[in-house]
């Protein structure tokens, strides 16, 4: 079995422990998509990490890139694969990492133009993973000299592709919470604002909805915001 070097399970540590607390911030998805990619190449030494999320809104499904540390206009641009194909699709599919030494001579690799451009040469491709196997993205590793992914190392991607799949359940279930809490207290806003409407000018329920509808509209101010200047005028 292969030893884990002092060195390497200082970054295993320290890439554990900056996604960790990804999990239990307050960053958006966007954000915190970023800070794992940027992590992972800054603990790894890797020259590029890239992650890609399954768009399950879409039929038949694709996967995408979503968050990448370099700022390379030619990895930077909008992609997509469909589930199976490519690296990423094939990994995504079969839930299991893919080791490639040369991604020029690899035939699963779609992008081999952009591959030349910037001298990758190995890479490291790994499954998010949540509960019960269900793979929700892909964790990619490059390198711009030829090397042979250790054990260990593949190990600390996988982890790290783990734990970055937690930090994306919980900051989605964050985001969903939050638009809930919100969407339930612009609702109560709005009735107290509607009450305060049918009693100044005589109003019915819907005529007073109706009313700061097209206020809303016409000031082009969402309708949270008309609720609560129609509450305000009516404390002064």
């Amino acid at each position: 079995m292969e030893k884990i070097k002092p060195d390497t399970y200082d970054q295993y540590i320290k890439a554990i422990m900056n996604i960790s607390q990804a999990i239990t911030s307050d960053l958006y998805l966007e954000d915190i998509l970023k800070l794992i990619v940027m992590v992972t190449a800054k603990v790894t030494g890797f020259n590029i990490c890239s992650l890609w999320l399954i768009d399950e809104s879409e039929s038949p499904k694709k996967i995408r890139l979503k968050a990448t540390q370099t700022i390379e206009p030619d990895y930077l641009k909008d992609r997509s694969l469909s589930m199976g194909e490519g690296v990423v699709g094939f990994v995504a599919t079969h839930n299991q990492p893919l080791i490639i030494e040369d991604v020029l001579k690899e035939s699963r690799f779609k992008e081999k133009e952009m591959a030349g451009k910037l001298d990758l040469v190995s890479m490291a491709s790994v499954p998010l993973q949540v509960k019960e196997g269900k793979v929700i993205g892909v964790l990619n590793c490059f390198t711009t000299e030829p090397h042979e992914f250790s054990g260990p190392e593949v190990n600390l991607i996988t982890t790290v592709a783990n734990q970055a799949a937690v930090a994306i359940l919980n900051t989605e279930l964050l985001v969903k919470t939050k638009v809930i809490e919100e969407e339930l207290e612009t609702r109560k806003l709005v009735e107290r604002a509607k009450e305060v409407l049918m009693r100044r000018r005589n109003l019915k329920s819907n005529e007073a909805y109706r009313w700061i509808q097209k206020r809303s509209m016409d000031s082009r101010k969402s309708i949270r915001r008309m609720a609560e200047a129609i509450l305000l005028s009516d404390e002064i």
